[in-house]
């Protein structure tokens, strides 16, 4: 039924054509839901137990007090959430290539980022359920934002934005991977990425070559920025990337996006042949 409709004639041109056939492909990924709710639901919990295991268990040896940490490392997860979702994105895009499923695509007449950023807005709308799911574990914890409804709102917004960016080198690491085997290598990276940030440990905790290197991590700011976000309290830093938090966390994923969309959709043309 999707391939019909996406191979009718439409009037429809230019952005409004792409929008609606990544909307058309969009549902298809959210369809394949259903299929798969036990590794759903894992992914969704995943992040929960981070935050149990770093809030419940090793906050109060890492800051002294577990109710302070939980201030400090909810925001972190919940950034940190935003790159642990990405390996599921490599691996269904690399599945699809494998199954030939991206073949089909390439040969109906449809745009090939329509079939790119449909698989991004699905992945996209999987993080709004994560970030629901991750906040209300850090509210029985007892986090709160202190700051209002806008900026908290407005952090949201960058936790959804870094996503977009990371998604789009989810999409082309998985189309350039090759088989579903060599994607295990790369998402291996996503753990170094993860600890080498201000996500869970100040970076005043560490040398400061090292500190350094962590506040310059994109994950890092969108780390640092949510945290000013939420408590209305500016958290500065060693480099100019953390003072500079909010512009650097909109900055990051912008040039992922500009960078990385470009070079999918010509891995996706250029696939197979």
């Amino acid at each position: 039924m999707t391939t019909i409709s996406l191979a009718e004639p439409t009037r429809a041109t230019g952005r409004t054509r792409l929008w609606r056939e990544a909307a058309i492909l969009t549902g298809r990924t959210v369809r394949h839901w259903r299929a798969r709710p036990v590794t759903f639901a894992i992914q969704l919990l995943f992040p929960v137990l981070v935050i149990l295991m770093m809030g419940g268990l090793l906050g109060g040896a890492i800051a002294g007090s577990s109710g302070d940490y939980i201030l400090y490392v909810i925001p972190g997860v919940l950034a940190f959430t935003m790159l642990f979702g990405v390996e599921t994105t490599m691996t269904a895009v690399t599945t699809d290539a494998a199954r030939t499923v991206t073949d089909r695509f390439r040969s109906l007449p449809i745009s090939p980022g329509s079939v790119l950023l449909g698989r991004v807005l699905a992945d996209l709308l999987t993080s709004v359920v994560e970030l629901v799911v991750v906040t209300l574990a850090g509210l029985a914890l007892g986090w709160r934002w202190e700051n209002g409804l806008l900026p908290a709102l407005a952090a949201y917004g960058l936790l959804l934005w870094l996503r977009f960016g990371l998604l789009w080198f989810g999409v082309w690491a998985g189309l350039t991977a090759g088989s579903p085997e060599a994607v295990s290598a790369a998402q291996l990276l996503a753990w170094p990425i993860g600890f080498l940030s201000t996500v869970f440990v100040k970076p005043s905790t560490m040398p400061g070559w090292l500190g350094a290197i962590a506040e310059w991590n994109p994950l890092s700011a969108t780390a640092t920025a949510v945290r000013e976000l939420f408590a209305g309290v500016h958290q500065g830093g060693l480099t100019w990337a953390a003072e500079h938090a909010l512009l650097t966390a909109a900055a990051g994923p912008l040039l992922l996006t500009l960078v990385l969309a470009p070079l999918a959709i010509l891995a996706f043309k250029g696939l197979g042949r």
